[in-house]
């Protein structure tokens, strides 16, 4: 992995003008998984990259590892199969008394009246203080033990999980208003959030969770994003910044377009990368050499076995050399891959992992 210099009071990668240039050991050996993620991200020397699963696993992919010889018995699955720590806490603006609709993809909400009803069983109190679990978190994370990483709704998701599919996109143009006081009330909620959240433990990094591109790129035009989303971006933020957190997105689909976007707001790195939808690491990273990413090692070529998956491994390998990249499956493990094929992807992918880092 190329070592450059870390502009850490900023939270920006170092441009890559700013590359050192004399010699440097390849190896930085014995990280613990807090370290070798920041030095991973922040495009220094480790002694290989973090192996994560990002994901969590759809339930038919544990019934049928399960039925292989996974025994029901063990608590973290990812820890058992050999990837490293990682601990994600995503806190929902939702209420236990909020009114979800029947079908997914159906809203709750038509109208300004109808959103100031529900209202009262939105943005409950974070209480994460009193979070026993995450208290444990974050005496791993400072042990270095773990990477503890939060999740918040974003502005183009949350809207869109209370008018539904449809109506959402609606809105922009139908009821500007209703957008605009819900993603401010979003907002001020995710501020209170991360504030509650810092309290306890600074995450390393966190994500928004948008889902805003399909396979043809994003479902709504920069003049909607600027308008709609950028000016709360950018109210959140600096709240991250100040407190040394990494700001990424979750979006699916085709987020070539989208990258731009999101750097004008701050946003400095993404996930998954979906190769069904076109993405291609590297030429995000020739485009974007500053930007982070997670994710993009594709999940249909899992099933073909070895051979296949360490093709996949060779076109992920000159793009996780240049560092700022985490390979991961690109979005859900899918209950067509054998558990052992499952670890022998685990093993590969440690394989992968110490070869982008030792040159």
């Amino acid at each position: 992995m190329k070592r450059v210099r870390s502009d850490r009071a900023r939270g920006n990668a170092p441009s890559p003008e700013r590359r050192r240039t004399r010699s440097a050991p390849r190896f930085v050996r014995g990280l613990n998984h807090a370290r070798r993620f920041r030095a991973v991200m922040y495009f220094e020397l480790a002694d290989r990259l973090p192996m994560i699963e990002w994901a969590g696993w759809w339930n038919l992919t544990l019934e049928r590892w399960q039925g292989e010889g996974l025994s029901r018995r063990v608590r973290n699955v990812r820890e058992h199969l050999g990837l490293d720590c990682y601990r994600q806490l995503w806190v929902a603006p939702r209420g236990a008394m909020f009114p979800y609709a029947a079908k997914h993809g159906e809203g709750v909400v038509e109208s300004m009246d109808d959103y100031l009803k529900v209202r009262p069983h939105l943005y409950p109190a974070p209480n994460l203080t009193r979070n026993r679990e995450l208290a444990k978190w974050a005496r791993w994370q400072s042990e270095g033990r773990a990477v503890v990483w939060m999740t918040l709704d974003g502005f183009f998701w949350f809207p869109r999980t209370l008018l539904g599919i449809e109506r959402h996109l609606l809105t922009f143009y139908e009821d500007p208003e209703l957008m605009h006081q819900i993603n401010s009330d979003l907002l001020g909620w995710n501020l209170r959030v991360v504030d509650d959240f810092c309290r306890v433990c600074a995450p390393q990094f966190m994500t928004l969770a948008e889902d805003m591109s399909y396979n043809h790129g994003p479902m709504c035009s920069k003049a909607l994003f600027d308008e709609f989303l950028a000016p709360y971006y950018r109210g959140l933020v600096p709240a991250l910044a100040e407190r040394g957190i990494l700001p990424m997105v979750d979006s699916d689909g085709d987020v070539t377009t989208l990258i731009p976007w999101l750097k004008e707001v701050g946003i400095q790195g993404i996930l998954p990368l979906e190769r069904m939808a076109g993405v291609d690491v590297a030429q995000i990273r020739r485009d974007h050499p500053d930007f982070r990413m997670i994710g993009a090692f594709d999940k249909m070529v899992m099933k073909r076995g070895e051979k296949a998956m360490r093709r996949e491994f060779e076109r992920l390998l000159p793009t996780m050399k240049t560092g700022g990249f985490i390979p991961s499956v690109d979005h859900q493990t899918p209950p067509d891959v054998s558990l052992e094929t499952y670890r022998c992807y685990v093993g590969l992918l440690r394989e992968y992992c110490e070869r982008a880092a030792s040159g």
